[in-house]
């Protein structure tokens, strides 16, 4: 898997504005929606660590990735220690994503100089991860606050801050909402690519959505 130093990975996630994420049944409809994404104009994309043997469908992922699919950055999110995040990081994830934040899985980061983007449900918590040297603080559960109203009362006093609302609502209206907050960056999953869409592997109709999320995304920040 080609190696993306972390300061690359961040640079292409704020310039992207979104990372597509997903859960797959097997590595064949993993490479369909990883491909899919590329076609439809992402180059970032999260491998959700959920389910049975889905280390074996990520190692078997980021290897074709790595082959066909080489200026794809691949991570892996759902990742809770440190012990999973350097399995993950060994077979290929250039960044790792977790719902909480892990001062083992931060050190891990910093020493491989991997990108590691925590889960963080306050401003607190938000604090804490930037103090181990995350640049980039996912907001999650992002549906259990009023989200928008949060980024934007927390980045007043602290504009320097970059969050990322992760599984938002696939709506114009909902990515609008969240880029006028100051939302850095979102994360989108499955309200964009419904279960049935992931099974089938339509690598063209998962283009054509991100293609059309990327769209919003751009016009938001041009708003």
């Amino acid at each position: 898997m080609p190696w993306h130093h972390r300061l690359d990975v961040l640079r292409e996630i704020l310039d992207d504005g979104a990372v597509p994420t997903f859960v797959a049944p097997d590595p064949e409809a993993a490479f369909a929606f990883v491909a899919g994404c590329r076609d439809g104009g992402a180059r970032v994309v999260e491998f959700t660590n959920r389910g049975e043997f889905a280390y074996a469908t990520f190692a078997d992922l980021a290897r074709r990735v790595s082959r066909e699919l080489p200026d794809v950055i691949l991570g892996a999110g759902t990742i809770i220690d440190a012990p999973t995040a350097a399995l993950f990081i060994a077979a290929g994830a250039s960044f790792i994503v977790g719902q909480s934040l892990s001062a083992d899985v931060a050190r891990l980061c910093n020493r491989r100089r991997i990108a590691y983007i925590p889960g963080a449900g306050s401003a607190t918590e938000i604090a804490e991860a930037e103090e181990l040297g995350c640049e980039i603080v996912k907001l999650f559960p992002a549906a259990a606050f009023d989200g928008p109203a949060f980024v934007r009362n927390f980045l007043a006093p602290s504009p320097a801050s970059r969050i990322m609302p992760t599984n938002v609502l696939a709506t114009e209206e909902s990515t609008r909402a969240w880029f006028a907050a100051g939302a850095a960056c979102v994360g989108v999953g499955g309200h964009l690519y419904p279960a049935e869409l992931m099974r089938g592997g339509d690598r063209t109709a998962i283009a054509e959505r991100t293609r059309t999320f990327l769209g919003w995304v751009q016009a938001a920040r041009c708003a």
